[in-house]
């Protein structure tokens, strides 16, 4: 096959490049500019995309004798990442833009891109591992090094996405060995630190960055009651979960500490409480899609003409380094009420059209601090069936407790 391996830079696209070539493949390696900042460098292990990461991959791909470019994509990561990452701030929820990174640039435009160019897969360095089943389908999975699984923010990806996607990292055992690998290789990249933090924001001061792009407003912190109890300077500046930086003016009757329990960017308010009121029993999503076979085509769940699908059991992650939790999921009309009151995490439907589908996931236990924006990957044993993004949460401890 003919194949673009897109190399950050780092050792994992180096090494899965490397095992691309002896596996027979015609491999093209190709670095995504993401960021048009002249003089951007790396600092130790935050950020990445930068010169030096562009410059590490071109000295990949010519120890592995492959071709190597380029690709500018950096208006289309400024539109549909870092844009999207400053919307979704603006309007109270939390985004994952790993998540979108995946989901609009790496396998979406480069795919696109590499397709037309008459290429077969796009091969990258991520710790997930892809199945085919007796009828050709592809599945999703955990990589076998479970201390580096990514496959929660590669769970965007679709049956056509799967089907053109190569990871030859999946069942590398640890991430230990991929490093010995690139030293026997002469990659010079085999001790280069993992990066981490938010590309974009490479000083990782998402607070600062963010007060620098969305006009703070001074507005109110509430109690979940309505009762004023401080002010502050910029409601988006404060995530599901703070506990520091709240200056509240007046002390919690019990006296113990206070947690941000919601952002209400409209009316300019920060919600507090207890630690207990972070607690969400159930969370749903209008915007949700399938790793490959959908539940019911999978025979894991029994579906109707409307799309909606039966309760099944699976797993749910919310966060990339979260431990997965048992509950129960299925696909309903979300303007239908058959889950009550969107309760006080959220707006319902706030996504979606009267009438539309969202994929609502109860907990077996309740999960922590959980936000709208952020996205919920449902597992089933190792596979990734599918994700949502949050769009409403339902806690777990009434108003009046």
């Amino acid at each position: 096959m003919r194949v673009l391996a897109a190399m950050s830079g780092g050792v994992d696209s180096a090494v899965a490049a490397a095992r691309a070539v002896d596996a027979g493949h015609e491999v093209v390696g190709v670095h995504l500019a993401l960021s048009r900042m002249p003089g951007t460098l790396r600092t130790g292990s935050r950020g990445c995309c930068t010169i030096e990461d562009s410059l590490d991959a071109r000295r990949a791909a010519e120890k592995l004798g492959i071709p190597f470019y380029v690709w500018d994509f950096s208006e289309r990561f400024a539109d549909d990442v870092v844009n999207d990452f400053i919307e979704e701030y603006a309007a109270g929820r939390t985004p994952n833009p790993c998540m979108r990174c995946n989901e609009r640039i790496k396998f979406a435009a480069v795919l696109e891109k590499a397709l037309a160019l008459g290429f077969d897969a796009v091969v990258t360095g991520h710790y997930a591992h892809i199945v085919t089943d007796e009828n050709g389908n592809r599945e999703l999975h955990r990589a076998g090094d479970e201390a580096k699984d990514q496959s929660y923010v590669l769970g965007v990806l679709t049956s056509e996405q799967l089907a053109h996607a190569m990871f030859p990292l999946g069942t590398t055992p640890s991430k230990a060995q991929v490093r010995a690998e690139a030293a026997e290789r002469g990659l010079s990249v085999a001790q280069k630190p993992d990066s981490h933090d938010i590309c974009f924001i490479p000083d990782g001061d998402t607070r600062a960055w963010l007060g620098e792009r969305i006009p703070p407003r001074q507005g109110l912190i509430v109690d979940r009651e309505g009762a004023a109890v401080g002010e502050h300077d910029g409601a988006t500046s404060f995530t599901v979960g703070q506990r520091r930086g709240l200056n509240l003016g007046r002390p919690a009757p019990d006296g113990r500490p206070r947690f941000v329990l919601e952002v209400r960017p409209k009316e300019n308010t920060v919600v507090v409480g207890p630690k207990e009121a972070l607690a969400i029993r159930e969370l749903a999503g209008a915007r949700f899609t399938w790793a490959g076979l959908d539940p019911v085509a999978s025979g894991i769940a029994s579906g109707d003409a409307r799309g909606r699908v039966s309760e099944f059991a699976c797993e749910v992650q919310v966060r990339a380094h979260a431990d997965p939790v048992p509950a129960v999921a299925q696909v309903v009309s979300a303007a239908s009420g058959e889950h009550g009151d969107v309760g006080e995490h959220g707006d319902a439907g706030e996504h979606g059209d009267a009438g539309a589908l969202e994929l609502v996931v109860r907990v077996d236990e309740p999960l922590m601090g959980v936000a709208p924006g952020q996205t919920a990957v449902v597992y089933v044993g190792t596979r990734v069936l599918g994700q949502c993004t949050i769009d409403r949460t339902v806690s777990a401890v009434p108003v009046t407790a």
